[in-house]
């Protein structure tokens, strides 16, 4: 799987955990949506995957609709795969696997290498 290696820009946290970020591994998944279903596919998501794959070690970067493809896009990263076994094989998540079914009709997902180099500061408004 590829792993970023790009050294990451000094934000206050320490090299350790700077290099920790920098090896993690980067997934991008898209999800068709069945149809009528994305509100409350994006509740569901919020709501239970969020934060059980957090407690787990696995981030969830971001995340959005597009709502004309019934399509949810999000962006997860993990240290290693066997963090992201621990969460895929937990009991939290498998009480809400049928509730995942039960919503999507298509699941994707790509393996990346993150190559941000440093993100855009946001314009103070």
């Amino acid at each position: 799987m590829p792993r970023c290696s790009l050294p990451l820009p000094s934000n206050g946290q320490s090299e350790a955990a700077s290099t920790s970020m920098a090896t993690m591994a980067t997934q991008v998944r898209i999800y068709t949506v069945n149809s009528g279903m994305l509100d409350s596919w994006v509740k569901h998501f919020n709501e239970a995957i969020v934060p059980t794959s957090a407690k787990y070690g696995v981030r969830v970067l971001g995340a959005g609709v597009n709502r004309p493809q019934n399509e949810f896009v999000w962006v997860r990263a993990f240290e290693n795969e066997e963090v992201l076994k621990k969460y895929e094989d937990s009991a939290e998540r498998a009480a809400y696997l049928a509730i995942n079914r039960q919503h999507l009709a298509k699941t994707e997902f790509r393996n990346v290498e993150d190559v941000l180099r440093a993100p855009v500061a946001s314009a103070a408004t």
